[in-house]
């Protein structure tokens, strides 16, 4: 048996009674959620119009055809006649129900333990103050508002006004250099930036401010910067706005397919990508993932430790609120003051979602942290990364005692939420995917584009969606090449996955990440779950490198756990697991020890980095790491300089 097959979840009574997903399938009188599943892409317009009627999704004006095709899968139209507004949609609805209203909407807590919070009633009351400050300054329907602040109650308000005037929310990793806010606000046009003076991590005051001063000194399409803090000569300060008398009525309305936002991926080179999200599409789609596989309804409190930057944040407040459910927002690094902090912010604001990395778990598995009283936790969610069996199976048998499911789900910046995810209501194995989200026609594919069982392939999908981007802004022909040339008619992801013999669902990197070692493909998490497994090693990052023999030759790189002792044998140990377990061609041919690897603020190791300077070449684009530093650890292992 397999280390992914040692584990599997599986549903007890209450979850096929009382969760989301069973209550909608029980509805539209479907059995199960593999019959759900299947239902749900033998008809797109079906399901996704089936959601909006479930979580009650407020439109304005409502829509005369769920969806419209006449101009070809990859412009497919959607809730056609359709009005909203996300603000509305999020925060009038909660706001104007007496039961509702004085439910709490958002926490805040930062590093040093300080508490701030919102009920819906006040979180409204103050978008409201702030859209008309942003009317004041001139911004109107249409206008980009660039968002540099960290998870604080500022960013849920910002992200609500922009959208409630109906202008393009843009935003932006917080660890972001001036270079790289520049190149988004100079592709986004954007007219207005919200940011925060400083932020803390570990302690330390971060200067947020002098960035965006450099950045905006390159834009001239500029014309505000509103400080939360100490604003300068010629800027804006955030409580100003605040002070504003409320807009009373309703948001602007937007046709279903108007932007809300622009969410720019990271790249390695080249100019910056930004994904397109409309009103309609992101609002119906991430209420779904956060309803559904998440199980977060009216009461539920969703936490995930994520930035404004990755499509999760801006996922969180959407989902969350359009739920009716307590958004947990955390300011600050997750190791502050220690690795208990994960457990410290589950246990005192009683989570009922929390979110997680597999990177992160491993450290915490690592240091020992604990005891927590993690009751409250009904769902885990997992996302960016693929996991270890070990890691998954400490987190899921050993933290909670197996009384609760992983939803390890994948998706991505343009996807505007998952293409895969298991369910609360069904048998998950560890490490698993479980299957296509709901409404998503996905499916791997060989190099011909024919369905493939059992070896690793493309994931596409057959069948557009309400989130899919609605192009790169202002690239068109960008848009086209990067997910509709490789197969006609299919949505190619950039990912390799795998469905085995039992029909599970499995991720295997990115595309480029995947090595091809003798003619065979090999996937790095594969070699990084066997040195993972060793007692001694906390993280790895495998890479693949030019071999004149073999095509790629496997390179490992590892960070030890603490307090593991020296051991001058465990580069043949790891050898010979990776050999034992995958292969002997599979070895690495190169084992280095590093103190750390190189990540994102979210926690994800960045491969491509690690390759480049491994092999003396220019990392590209590092403005979305979290510690650039780490690359010249890595270059010295090798005995490269910087």
């Amino acid at each position: 048996m397999s280390p992914a097959e040692t584990y599997v979840w599986r549903p007890g009574p209450e979850r096929l009674e009382r969760s989301r997903v069973a209550r909608l399938a029980r509805a539209h009188g479907v059995d199960g959620i593999d019959a759900l599943r299947a239902r749900s892409v033998a008809d797109v317009a079906w399901y996704w119009d089936a959601v909006v009627a479930d979580l009650g999704l407020r439109f304005s004006r409502g829509y005369s055809q769920v969806l419209d095709l006449s101009a070809g899968i990859t412009d497919a139209e959607w809730f056609v006649g359709g009005e909203l507004n996300v603000a509305d949609a999020c925060l009038a609805r909660w706001a104007e129900d007496p039961d509702a209203r004085d439910r709490t909407a958002v926490v805040h807590e930062a590093e040093d333990g300080s508490l701030d919070s919102l009920t819906f009633a006040e979180l409204d009351d103050r978008v409201r103050r702030v859209s008309a400050g942003l009317r004041g300054l001139g911004l109107r329907r249409g206008d980009a508002v660039a968002l540099y602040l960290p998870m604080v109650t500022e960013a849920v308000v910002a992200f609500y006004a922009a959208a409630r005037i109906g202008a393009v929310v843009v935003p932006l990793f917080s660890g972001f250099a001036p270079g790289a806010i520049a190149s988004r606000l100079a592709d986004g046009e954007v007219r207005a930036v919200v940011v925060a003076e400083s932020t803390v991590r570990r302690g330390r005051t971060v200067a947020m401010l002098p960035a965006i001063r450099d950045a905006v000194a390159q834009s001239p399409s500029v014309s505000h910067v509103v400080v939360v803090g100490t604003p300068g000569p010629g800027e804006t300060a955030w409580a100003d706005l605040s002070a504003h008398d409320p807009e009373t009525g309703p948001a602007e309305p937007m046709a279903a397919a108007d932007t809300l936002l622009l969410a720019y991926t990271s790249g390695t080179t080249g100019k910056p990508k930004g994904a397109v999200h409309t009103h309609a599409g992101f609002l119906v789609k991430t209420a779904s993932e956060v309803a559904y596989s998440f199980d977060v309804g009216p009461g539920g409190v969703f936490c995930w430790i994520t930035d404004m930057g990755w499509i999760m944040g801006p996922l969180s407040i959407v989902g969350t609120h359009a739920n009716g459910a307590t958004l947990v927002l955390y300011e600050g690094s997750p190791d502050v003051p220690d690795l208990g902090r994960l457990w410290q912010l589950a246990e005192r604001h009683r989570v009922t979602m929390l979110g997680v990395s597999p990177t992160l778990i491993r450290t915490i598995r690592s240091s020992g942290a604990g005891p927590f009283d993690l009751s409250s936790v009904h769902t885990l969610g997992s996302t960016g990364e693929p996991w270890d069996p070990e890691s998954y199976e400490w987190l899921a048998r050993e933290v909670f005692g197996g009384r609760v499911p992983i939803i390890n789900f994948s998706g991505g910046t343009e996807v505007g939420g998952s293409f895969l995810a298991p369910y609360p209501v069904e048998p998950i194995a560890s490490c698993s995917l479980g299957g296509p989200s709901l409404g998503m026609d996905v499916d791997v594919v060989d190099a011909a584009g024919q369905p493939v069982r059992g070896e690793i392939g493309e994931l596409v999908c057959r069948q557009p969606w309400p989130a899919m981007t609605r192009g790169v802004w202002r690239d068109r022909e960008r848009y086209l090449e990067a997910y509709w040339s490789t197969f006609p008619g299919l949505w190619r992801h950039g990912d390799h996955a795998i469905v085995d013999q039992e029909g599970r669902w499995f991720l295997r990197g990115r595309s480029d990440d995947v090595m091809n070692v003798a003619g065979k493909r090999l996937a790095p998490a594969e070699v990084e779950a066997v040195l993972i497994a060793h007692p001694d090693v906390a993280e790895a990052a495998v890479v693949g490198v030019p071999d004149p023999k073999k095509g790629e030759a496997v390179w490992a790189f590892w960070v030890p756990r603490a307090g593991a002792a020296e051991n001058p044998d465990i580069v043949e140990e790891l050898r010979r697991m990776v050999g034992e377990e995958l292969g002997k061609p599979f070895a690495p041919s190169l084992v280095r020890r590093v103190a750390q690897l190189p990540k994102t603020r979210s926690a994800k190791i960045m491969r491509r980095a690690v390759r480049a300077a491994a092999l003396g070449e220019d990392p590209g684009d590092l403005s979305g790491a979290e510690n650039p530093g780490a690359l010249d650890v890595v270059r010295a292992a090798v005995g490269r300089s910087s």
